[in-house]
């Protein structure tokens, strides 16, 4: 039965995808987003995005509440459309639409040819991220946890090997391997450290204690690598910007849960800047 459904899914999506090929960028944007805005509370609990903004604005009216619910399921739609432009912003049609804020710091790590590690959060369209530090010419391995939906993904990975980042690795002990191999070569990694992860370690998030990747942290106690937070926003319906924060050097006597709880802070500063473009349907403090 759940095979049926998510090949139903997937005809749906594929169906969606070629129309937004045929009615082009702008259009297809529009109406993925309000499509979005419509069924997107139909596929994730109401409670626990409710949760989850309310552990970080406690005081946070039912109002406001509401209009980022809305605005996060819009945002939704609208990376779904983009997954069929994607090819276009890496060329000249669509990457005018990406402006960088600290192009200058990744020009000194291509330079500097040492491998560092790029963190950020599953902001608005979160993909852009990498497929900008690839396309800058920074050899860029990125690690990823396969959709539920067998038929999708296959498509999805197909979609980021070939216009994102070559080196996708999948979530897992297998995976982390691998990150360790390409790093020792001298790739740089790109992770998303926002979501619960099972052999994480209980770091604070605003205030509460959630369980957070310390690839990171390892990564720098073991090789002395620089940290560079990343972080993506629309700056409206069609432009992004990406900024690339200076490296962060972290002290040999850092412990691996002070710098987890360092790029934890980082990472809630990113998100209270523009709540509406974070994913709050993850679980994050289950």
């Amino acid at each position: 039965m759940k095979n049926f459904k998510y090949f139903i899914q997937y005809i749906l999506i594929i169906f969606l995808l070629l129309l937004f090929k045929i009615i082009g960028h702008k259009y297809s944007l529009i109406i993925s987003s309000k499509l979005f805005s419509f069924i997107g509370p139909f596929f994730r609990s109401k409670k626990i995005i409710y949760s989850n903004l309310t552990n970080v604005f406690p005081n946070l009216h039912e109002l406001e509440k509401n209009r980022i619910t809305r605005a996060m399921w819009g945002n939704y739609g609208k990376i779904l459309a983009e997954y069929i432009f994607i090819k276009n912003f890496r060329d000249s049609k669509l990457q005018h639409n990406i402006i960088v804020d600290g192009q200058e710091i990744l020009e000194k790590i291509k330079e500097n040819k040492k491998p560092v590690i790029f963190i950020s959060g599953h902001f608005n369209n979160f993909e852009l991220m990498a497929l900008h530090i690839d396309k800058s010419g920074i050899d860029l391995a990125t690690i990823y946890r396969p959709l539920n939906n067998k038929y999708l993904n296959k498509i999805i990975e197909k979609i980021r090997k070939s216009y994102i980042c070559n080196k996708q690795v999948k979530k897992g002990i297998a995976g982390t391997k691998l990150l360790l191999k390409y790093f020792k070569e001298g790739t740089s990694i790109a992770l998303m450290i926002d979501q619960r992860v099972s052999q994480g370690i209980k770091s604070n998030f605003f205030n509460k204690k959630a369980s957070t990747t310390s690839i990171p942290a390892q990564f720098v106690k073991k090789f002395k690598c620089d940290v560079v937070p990343i972080y993506i926003e629309r700056i409206n319906n069609l432009n992004f910007k990406i900024t690339i924060k200076k490296p962060i050097k972290f002290s040999d006597s850092s412990s691996i849960d002070s710098i987890t709880n360092d790029l934890n802070k980082i990472l809630e500063d990113m998100i209270i800047k523009n709540p509406e473009q974070w994913i709050w349907t993850h679980n994050r403090w289950k």
